[in-house]
């Protein structure tokens, strides 16, 4: 069986694979990242302000796998807030008495120092603390972790968070998931990584197209678009289980799901009727869906808002594909999008201000846009040509989208001012379809 392609939405030079992200069905090599690789990730850009942060390498790092201040340095660079100062030749840890007066002369206003102890049971002693200093100051006390080799890494993140939401006063998520789809000859995988795209694992491996993945809010399902039984069919599965549920199999094509925020249900794209229009369905997969939208157009890439009254959709009712919204308990559609004759791909902030998309722009650059939706004032955020499903972090600081780099496919983040931008650790050379997760539960 080929991979599916799809007709809908095809402005003039418009790619092939552009034509399936259109619909949320594109395919992605999915490969682990070694432990070290986080020196991978490249950061560009600068923040209009950032805090300077001095980070010391921890003591015995050395006789740990991981580089943990090295990955909250990386990942606090990431968010396009902070600026790193090294402050490993003061050979702090968290019993140390730093003088904080000095490194307020050197430039910084907080300070971190910390320790990776390895114990006798193979497990290791990860501790660390903060100082404000500005305000001379202990934000954290002396905290810290006991875990197994296999956690470093996610310590390192929620370290990584404590710091952030110290310092800014929201959650950081350093510590949540991604998943993405990525493809290798015939072969597909669903992979779910870290949020800085390490530590990449295998959810699900198949010969046949796994498209359009999407977060159960709970943070413990993905669901997706399968094609094992010939046919495209919406399918959730449990990450932990690996447990499968048909969720979706009418006839025609099933395509594009997207969960309410309660987790009860999720709007899908069904063609059953002939044109593909939007269906509510049980999360539990009982039942017989409900219509949301009726008309003779297409009606696709459904995406809940925040307080889940509203789903917003791409449709070519207009002539050209364009996002418009509708209340979920059934009611007029409006158009939301004007800029341009080619947007699709909407995805809503967790606060509900934003709204981030696809569009066409120039001589035919697809490109992250945001548009704040109180003023419908809208900017592009990237300044690449081939952008596909933007995505926001569940802080909704930061937005993860697949592009092309330097002629190759790579995942990215960006903060909502397009001024920081990373392209994260992966090492495939076909990867599409990136979706953040929630806050762990």
């Amino acid at each position: 069986m080929q991979e599916p392609t799809f007709s809908y939405f095809t402005p003039a030079g418009c790619t092939r694979r552009r034509i399936v992200a259109a619909l949320g069905l594109a395919g992605a090599l999915g490969l682990t990242a070694p432990a070290w690789a986080q020196f991978r990730v490249q950061i560009s850009g600068v923040g209009a302000t950032q805090i300077p942060i001095a980070i010391g390498t921890f003591r015995d790092e050395q006789r740990s796998p991981q580089p943990i201040s090295a990955i909250v340095r990386a990942d606090l660079e990431r968010s396009g807030l902070f600026k790193s100062l090294d402050a490993s030749a003061d050979r702090l840890d968290e019993a140390s008495n730093p003088s904080l007066n000095d490194w307020k002369t050197k430039g910084a206003d907080a300070l971190l120092a910390g320790s990776v102890s390895p114990l006798a049971d193979g497990r290791f002693d990860v501790r660390y603390k903060l100082w404000d200093v500005l305000k001379a100051r202990d934000l954290t006390g002396r905290q810290g972790f006991v875990v197994p080799t296999g956690d470093l890494r996610l310590t390192a993140h929620r370290i990584a968070d404590d710091i952030y939401e110290k310092l800014t006063g929201d959650k950081g998520v350093f510590s949540t998931r991604i998943a993405y789809v990525s493809k290798a000859g015939r072969r597909y995988t669903l992979l779910v990584a870290d949020a800085d795209g390490e530590n990449a694992q295998s959810a699900l491996t198949s010969q046949q197209p796994i498209i359009s993945p999407a977060w159960a809010p709970d943070g413990k399902r993905l669901a997706y678009v399968s094609f094992q039984n010939g046919k495209a069919e919406v399918i959730s599965q449990e990450i932990a289980t690996g447990k499968r549920r048909m969720l979706a199999s009418f006839k025609g094509s099933n395509s594009a799901p997207a969960w309410s925020p309660d987790g009860r249900q999720l709007v899908v794209t069904l063609s059953r009727d002939g044109v593909s229009q939007l269906y509510l369905i049980s999360a539990d997969g009982e039942g017989a869906p409900r219509k949301l939208t009726s008309s003779s157009s297409i009606d696709t890439e459904a995406a809940f808002s925040p307080d889940g009254s509203l789903v917003y959709f791409v449709s070519d009712r207009g002539g050209g594909p364009q996002v418009y919204k509708v209340p979920v308990a059934g009611g007029t559609v409006q158009r939301v999008t004007f800029n341009g004759a080619y947007n699709i791909s909407p995805n809503v902030s967790p606060d509900g201000k934003w709204l981030t998309y696809i569009g066409q722009v120039g001589g035919g650059a697809f490109r992250v846009h945001l548009m704040d939706l109180s003023s419908g004032d809208t900017r592009p955020l990237s300044d690449t040509r081939d952008d596909e499903r933007p995505s926001f972090a569940p802080n909704g600081k930061l937005i993860i989208y697949a592009t092309r780099q330097q002629g190759r496919d790579v995942l990215m983040t960006t903060s909502l001012d397009g001024r920081i931008k990373a392209t994260l650790a992966t090492s495939q050379s076909d990867v599409r379809q990136p979706v953040w997760g929630p806050f762990n539960k």
